[in-house]
């Protein structure tokens, strides 16, 4: 008499598709239960949109406080293996015996390496636009590379001589015109994007011209209350221009800020680094002449 097949059960892991809250608690139950998991998702980290909430219903706890502990599980679990810029392709087989083709995006680093030091992305050569080394030299005109040269060479042997060198280049021209950054990029080594979001990010620089003299009006609370918004109809009027904008002869820059740190003299401006305060409206024709006659 022949004897039966032997019964087989499918043994193997459990693929959970999404990263969210809901996938990262199911790859916990799963892992749980004595069962292999990949937890796969489209983008580069697990975590979905809860991380984007301040408080979540129904106790208003923080939305971190209920993820951070589950983050930190699933990163230590040794039967969860995460699968990030990961997407389902294909799906074949019966309940229980699944055969699932996953594709994934490179990410060009070793993942079992990283410890999220970020070196890899400030040296990213097309997030930060490293020119080919066969791409032309950038060239100045005469009297621009001289004044850029002598910056440079004074901070040649300095250590982070960076923000040193955007400084000088910035009281030179007042602005920092677009071929000059590229020459420092050049010349320093330091990528192009890095020297654009220092450039971009302090009040005090500019990469579009600028009048010989800034204006900043105060429209901070106090200065607001007593008459800032009045200062600057007055200003805006003498110099004909709106906020954010250059006189044609490049004399004035007229601008907004929210406080230069003399409410105890609001009404206030600042032109350059001078500061006039308890200020009407008719005070103001006085110093526009003054800069203009020193101008």
């Amino acid at each position: 008499m022949p004897s039966e097949a032997p019964q087989t059960h499918p043994v193997g892991a459990a693929l959970v598709v999404g990263g969210g809250i809901g996938g990262m608690q199911a790859a916990l139950d799963l892992a749980a239960a004595g069962i292999k998991v990949y937890l796969a998702d489209r983008r580069s980290s697990i975590g979905g949109v809860m991380s984007q909430l301040d408080k979540t219903f129904p106790t208003n706890d923080c939305a971190m406080c209920t993820m951070a502990p589950r983050l930190v599980e699933i990163g230590r679990h040794r039967d969860i293996e995460i699968l990030t810029l990961s997407e389902v392709e294909r799906v074949q087989g019966q309940p229980g015996d699944f055969t699932v083709t996953v594709k994934r995006q490179p990410r060009f680093v070793d993942e079992a390496k990283c410890t999220g030091c970020g070196t890899c992305v400030s040296n990213c050569p097309t997030r930060n636009h490293v020119q080919p080394f066969d791409s032309p030299r950038v060239e100045l005109d005469l009297s621009h590379r001289e004044t850029v040269a002598n910056i440079l060479a004074r901070h040649k042997n300095q250590e982070g001589p960076l923000m040193p060198i955007l400084q000088e280049t910035n009281a030179a021209f007042n602005y920092f015109p677009e071929s000059v950054l590229q020459y420092i990029a050049q010349e320093t080594g330091y990528p192009l994007s890095h020297i654009y979001r220092i450039a971009t990010f302090y009040s005090a620089f500019s990469v579009v011209p600028r009048g010989r003299h800034v204006i900043n009006v105060c429209m901070g609370t106090t200065c607001y209350v007593r008459g800032g918004e009045r200062l600057m109809e007055k200003m805006s009027d003498l110099l004909a221009i709106q906020p954010d904008q250059t006189t044609p002869d490049m004399k004035f820059t007229l601008k907004s800020v929210r406080c230069i740190g003399c409410c105890g003299l609001a009404p206030a401006i600042m032109v350059g680094s001078e500061f006039y305060g308890k200020l009407t409206r008719k005070d103001l024709p006085d110093i526009v002449r003054k800069y203009r006659e020193a101008a």
